[in-house]
């Protein structure tokens, strides 16, 4: 199959929020989406491409597992969605104990953020 013909579907470092004062300027933007689990904090930015960034707190999610499966999902769903996205850095917050969720609960609970994030 021919590589041009699929949209590049990588997390490239270029896709990541990484510096203190990047997450701060998204919190400090002040616009946000609740879902059941996460709560999608997001920024318009001058790029041509999403950017996302990650908080699963010890407080929600005692294990590391759990912290870890949190953040595979989000970011799977991400990578998947990004070409269809506008030029905004995200910021997913996990706000609720997960419980008994499982990885399909919060990958439908992220994907719905996604698609209410304005346009």
């Amino acid at each position: 199959m021919d590589s041009e013909a699929r949209p590049d579907q990588r997390f490239l470092d270029a896709y990541r929020l990484r510096k203190t004062d990047e997450y701060s300027s998204v919190f400090a933007f002040r616009r946000a989406i609740r879902g059941r689990f996460l709560t999608l904090h997001y920024r318009p930015n001058r790029l041509e491409t999403a950017r996302l960034g990650l908080v699963v707190a010890k407080k929600l999610a005692r294990r590391a597992v759990a912290r870890n499966c949190v953040k595979r999902v989000c970011r799977e769903v991400f990578r998947l969605s990004r070409v269809g996205l506008p030029g905004v850095d995200l910021v997913v917050r996990l706000t609720s104990p997960l419980g008994d969720a499982s990885r399909e609960h919060l990958r439908l609970d992220f994907a719905g953020l996604l698609q209410r994030l304005p346009r």
